[in-house]
């Protein structure tokens, strides 16, 4: 996308992002006006090249981001696993259809899958039973969103020592509404039989619900009951639609799977890529302590490798180090997770024939992963074992793996870093006045050594709201400064991606999607006003547009008067337009129930003169789609 060159082309791309931070951006006073001069200097010789990597995307499973989320898996607990292996054991959020007079339901240690011996046998009491039969239902997370049309592919492992018909249907949240009916026979014998049936829905509703009956007398054993729609992104498991708006972002990378969520509050329930790859049916799936939740892991290690190479991004592995969040293990011990470690990266870039490169070619990929990246641990910086067992993985992969770039946990923005590494994380969860005050934090940083990666950043708590106006405007501010310091910013990422709107802690606000590869400019603001300002300008060289963004994070309006130097053409404001984003309020929010809430309104700039003025409405996103003289330049949100 981007170009190395360092002469002026015909037009250029331009972005510029300006904030105002005013001292009263809550107050309810009358607005004042104020006054500033930007001047942007295009011209090439000072022109600086923005990492191709500077924005991509960080997946953690938090909020059922994964689970209920991107991975279309609709059964929740599909294979009745999350109750534990003592049985009987919660079989939710399964339930029952009927009482305890006509079925009764329990987990045993049965199954055929022996990383997953848990299966639910059913038992059939009544004779008669009730018109529709008795059984029992999943609704998934927080229901089933079906519709209609499409097509749903279940998949389950049952058995009966009797001939038994089983009806799968898909109705609504009461059972009352069907959407989709089939019947299945199952044969009676002792032995575990896959079954597969096509549901194609007539009617939709987004609370639905899986439900398996029958109307005979006996026994039937149930294990890995899956529902997905027949629609995934490139037939890999993912939604569709979720895949598209990741899409949108332009990713240059993704780190995944956390995060926390790596780490475990114990490591007996930190992430483990081992039993996260294979056949579907024979994952355990694992509690998430940290966020509290079960997860099948039919999202696992491969399949954030594959959805990697669908977004065209470079994986970014964070693996656990031998920490958690409350035990750890001794560095004279490390060995056996050094070891894995190395497998998981055999499993990724070994060839087909390898030991875990074959484990993957079964899968489906032959072809290897390119993981250039890795992260060690997980915000493990201060751990007794921590700078030990960091050093361990190190030598390990730097020896196997000399080209692999490894990230360290240690911030080494105001201090050098006492052990070798390619990058750092930095983390920052905060409010959004500080956040706008750390755009300048890495100004002072060191230009030799390891770079930075801002793998989490993100306003939160009191003004984030489920992603409100100010958090965003914080947060681009936050960003101006990651552009200005991309000579050794090396990457940076919002957290969380995505989360279910039932389990929510904060919300996705992203910008820049083309500042990864663009060519960074030099600006001078002048105003009384600039103690509050904070602006960034990058330019495309191969493009034919030319972008002007500026964003005002104050409670005042301000009058900006744009002046531009090393353009070939002059900026005509002429038939260059103005696409404004604000609201009444800085917490207003888009959701699902106002989806409209705060919109962008597309109006003409005015007259042509050889200094553009426009002014900036008080806490407000604009786009300018800036004609040259010679070219109409168009924009994009």
């Amino acid at each position: 996308m981007g170009t190395s060159k360092h002469t002026a082309p015909r037009a250029i791309l331009c972005f510029l992002f300006l904030l105002c931070l005013g001292c009263k951006c809550l107050a309810s006073e009358l607005e004042a006006t104020q006054t500033a001069t930007l001047t942007v200097d295009a011209s090439p010789q000072l022109a600086r090249k923005i990492p191709d990597t500077l924005f991509g995307v960080f997946f953690e499973e938090i909020n059922h981001a994964g689970a209920g989320g991107i991975w279309a898996e609709l059964v929740s607990n599909r294979g009745f696993e999350a109750g534990g292996l003592h049985t009987p054991s919660n079989i939710g959020p399964w339930s029952i259809i009927g009482d305890d007079s006509s079925i009764y339901v329990e987990t045993d240690r049965t199954s055929c899958f022996s990383r997953n011996i848990i299966a639910l046998r059913m038992e059939v009491l009544c004779d008669n039973c009730p018109t529709g039969g008795v059984g029992i239902y999943n609704p998934g997370f927080w229901g089933m969103n079906i519709e209609d049309g499409k097509a749903y592919n279940l998949v389950m492992y049952v058995k009966s020592p009797e001939t038994t018909d089983l009806t799968v249907s898909l109705t609504s949240s009461d059972g009352l509404q069907n959407l989709a009916s089939a019947t299945i026979t199952v044969s009676g014998e002792s032995n575990w039989t896959k079954v597969e049936q096509k549901l194609v829905a007539k009617g939709t509703n987004r609370t639905s619900r899986l439900q398996i009956t029958t109307n005979k007398k006996g026994v039937v054993w149930f294990d890995q009951v899956s529902l997905m729609p027949e629609d995934t992104y490139k037939g890999h498991g993912f939604r569709t639609e979720l895949i598209s708006m990741i899409l949108d972002l332009k990713p240059r990378f993704l780190r995944f799977p956390g995060g926390c969520f790596v780490e475990g509050e114990w490591l007996r329930n930190a992430f483990r890529w081992r039993e996260s790859v294979g056949p579907w049916e024979e994952r355990p799936g694992h509690f998430g302590d940290v966020w509290h939740y079960w997860t099948d892991d039919g999202l696992g290690y491969y399949e954030f490798l594959q959805l990697a190479e669908d977004l065209d991004a470079e994986p970014i592995w964070v693996f656990n180090n031998g920490v958690s969040h409350n035990d750890e293990v001794d560095t004279v011990a490390i060995a056996p997770f050094v070891k894995d470690v190395l497998d998981s990266i055999e499993f990724a870039r070994g060839d087909a024939n390898s030991t875990w490169g074959s484990v993957r070619a079964a899968m489906g990929h032959p072809e290897p992963f390119p993981v250039k990246y890795v992260a060690i641990g997980n915000e493990d910086r201060g751990k007794f074992f921590y700078l030990g067992n960091y050093l361990k993985f190190y030598n390990a992969i730097r020896q196997a793996y000399p080209d692999i770039q490894m990230i360290s946990n240690c911030d080494g923005s105001s201090t050098p870093l006492d052990h070798p590494a390619d990058l750092y994380d930095f983390h920052v969860y905060t409010d959004s006045k500080t956040l706008f005050n750390m755009k300048s934090t890495f100004d002072r940083t060191s230009r030799s050594g390891p770079k930075p990666f801002v793998s989490e950043y993100a306003v939160w708590r009191g003004d984030a709201g489920r992603g409100s106006l100010l958090a965003s405007l914080a947060e681009a501010a936050f960003l101006t400064g990651l552009e200005k310091n991309s000579d050794i910013v090396y990457m940076a990422s919002y957290a969380p991606l995505f989360v279910n709107n039932n389990d929510q802690t904060y919300w996705m606000q992203t910008l820049f999607r083309e500042s990864s590869g663009a060519m960074f400019h030099p600006t001078t603001i002048s105003s009384s006003y600039s103690g509050s300002l904070a602006v960034s300008a990058i330019t495309w060289q191969d493009s034919e547009n030319s972008f002007l963004r500026v964003i005002n994070f104050g409670s005042d309006a301000v009058t900006l008067t744009i002046s531009t130097s090393g353009l070939q053409a002059s900026v005509n404001a002429l038939g260059s337009t103005a696409t404004v984003l604000t609201s009444a309020n800085v917490m207003d929010e888009n959701s699902f129930s106002n989806p409209t809430k705060v919109v962008p309104v597309k109006s003409d700039l005015g007259n042509a003169a050889e200094q553009m003025q426009v002014t900036l409405a008080p806490h407000s996103f604009s786009s300018f789609d800036l004609a040259l003289a010679q070219s109409k330049l168009v924009a994009e949100m």
